[in-house]
């Protein structure tokens, strides 16, 4: 936060002391406006970048959910559907066309 507020004060002190800008009121204004949408995109940089240093969530515990892979498959109107998670290793099929779906791929582990 401290950095971020330097760099404003830095910012408007170059634009006023260093380009000698004429103090009309619309080019003050218009310098005010760019340092303050300087400053928000480099907070919100900082902000994105932050984000991606947090730790991952821990996984769910043992038993909640399992990695599966089992496709099915409705006979009636042909879809087809992966599961991927499952709350048990051998889930109930799901249904589709008010009917079980039928078991297309084994079990991998």
């Amino acid at each position: 936060m401290l950095f971020s507020l330097l760099a404003f004060v830095a910012a408007v002190a170059y634009q006023v002391l260093l380009l000698d800008i004429d103090f009309g009121s619309s080019v003050i204004v218009r310098s005010l406006i760019a340092v303050g949408a300087g400053f928000l995109i480099f907070r919100t940089g900082f902000r994105i970048l932050g984000g991606f240093s947090q730790p991952v969530a821990p996984p769910p515990e043992p038993g909640e959910l399992r990695k599966v892979k089992i496709i099915y498959r409705c006979d009636i109107c042909g879809t087809e559907v992966r599961m991927t998670l499952a709350n048990d290793q051998i889930p109930e099929a799901p249904r589709h066309c008010l009917e079980d779906m039928v078991l297309t791929a084994p079990i991998e582990d």
